[in-house]
């Protein structure tokens, strides 16, 4: 990274500033913008391509972020590009690199000093590391607050249901061997004991495996290629993944009052599929508060005053005044967690109030899933009935995740466990 030089403005104002880029989730998402909305006329593929040719725009700022602790004041840059998930993947890294650059030096020029890289433009080639390479100013992915955010959601959730001790359940990554599935199967491993990951990558999926039994010896690890051997087994899933077209976990097989934390951005699980087991609570995870309260001056698909926790990282990085490329990478430094983390609570950060597709979670409607949950657990008959009807009618859904539609999931590999007892 090149050296990062203050403008005088923001030297003057005393504000510490950051950037965050942004795109498009879905086609639907293009239509939203002003200059955009004429082409809905279009073919929808048509304007999705086209769209991912765009420059880097502007999308309007975020104010008001203010530190109860040391009183440093923030404001962010938002941007957008044209590409959705599909055209980030699809396309070789350096398209979106280029577009990336362009992002940084725009920042630049306003007086941010570090850039956040928000949903797939944190997938895209090497993770950032390309971008910070070649950027006038620190990048940052936002993926150590995104773990650190989603493990707080977790014990959150937990308390909400009224769950005596989450260490004695059984928590399923999904998505395992990815940047932000990899950190949270370590941690929940030592908190949770018991753990199932699963990832179409299979050697670094055994390499995960082993590192955690190195970390936590007496942990209970079993492995596979998809979820449904154990996905009714588990009372906590996080799904992390980057794939769209698929079905990466089946709602209706879960067990009775499980709690699904879709980190995924798009979402992997839509709210067709899980309304066919309204006992299983998905909480959308990794959204925070920043304090202030910070304003945002245009809607980023998210309530009043809520940010992604990707975009958390770089507000917090600014106002701690830690203006360096924090987090880089696939590989994820669980001290790097673990300070963001520290950072989160120095300077009043919190996460958001926990939603469900959209909708607050309110105690009534807690009440109301641990009542169907207790219910099905009660009776395994019943149990049995409702996942095979719930089963056959998400067979029905075309598998999808990311809002797009694509092929059936892997067939279920053989059972597979580990354990090494603690000596």
């Amino acid at each position: 990274m090149n050296e990062t030089i203050r403008s005088p403005d923001a030297e003057a104002s005393g504000i510490n500033r950051f950037a965050f880029v942004l795109h498009p989730l879905s086609v639907d998402y293009i239509f939203r913008h002003p200059a955009l909305r004429w082409a809905r006329s279009l073919p929808r593929r048509l304007v999705e391509n086209l769209a991912a040719h765009l420059p880097p725009m502007p999308w309007g700022r975020v104010a008001g972020g203010r530190s109860p602790a040391t009183g440093q004041q923030i404001e962010g840059f938002l941007y957008s590009l044209g590409a959705t998930p599909r055209q980030i993947l699809t396309r070789d890294p350096e398209f979106t690199y280029r577009r990336l650059d362009r992002t940084a030096r725009l920042a630049d020029r306003q007086g941010a000093r570090i850039l956040g890289l928000g949903a797939f433009t944190k997938v895209a080639g090497d993770a950032g590391v390309t971008v910070a390479r070649r950027a006038p100013i620190a990048v940052t992915s936002g993926n150590s607050l995104t773990v650190a955010a989603t493990l707080e959601t977790a014990k959150i959730t937990a308390q909400r249901l009224g769950f005596a001790d989450l260490g004695q359940g059984r928590a399923m990554v999904v998505g395992a061997t990815g940047a932000i599935g990899s950190v949270c199967a370590r941690l929940l491993a030592a908190a949770v004991k018991d753990v199932v990951l699963i990832s179409i990558e299979p050697e670094r999926l055994a390499a995960l495996e082993a590192r955690i039994l190195a970390e936590t010896p007496d942990a209970r690890v079993v492995t596979g290629l998809t979820a449904a051997p154990w996905i009714g087994e588990c009372d906590l899933v996080v799904t992390a993944t980057s794939a769209f077209g698929q079905r990466v976990v089946d709602v209706s097989q879960c067990k009775p009052g499980a709690v699904v934390l879709d980190v995924a951005l798009p979402p992997d699980i839509s709210a067709e599929e899980a309304a066919l087991r309204p006992d299983v609570l998905v909480v959308e995870s990794g959204e925070v508060v920043i304090p202030g309260p910070a304003r945002f001056e245009r809607d980023i698909g998210l309530p009043p005053g809520v940010a992604y926790a990707c975009l958390a990282e770089a507000a917090l990085l600014a106002m701690d005044g830690r203006f360096e490329c924090f987090t880089l990478g696939r590989a994820i430094d669980l001290d790097r967690v673990k300070e963001i983390y520290r950072l989160f609570r120095k300077h009043g950060f919190e996460i958001a109030p926990l939603r469900t597709f959209g909708q607050p979670l309110t105690d009534e409607l807690l009440r109301e899933k641990r009542a169907l949950a207790a219910e099905l657990a009660a009776s395994p008959e019943r149990l049995a009935r409702v996942k095979a009807e719930a089963g056959a009618a998400i067979a029905k859904i075309p598998p999808r995740a990311k809002g797009v539609a694509g092929v059936t999931a892997l067939p279920p590999p053989p059972r597979r466990q580990t354990q090494r007892a603690a000596l």
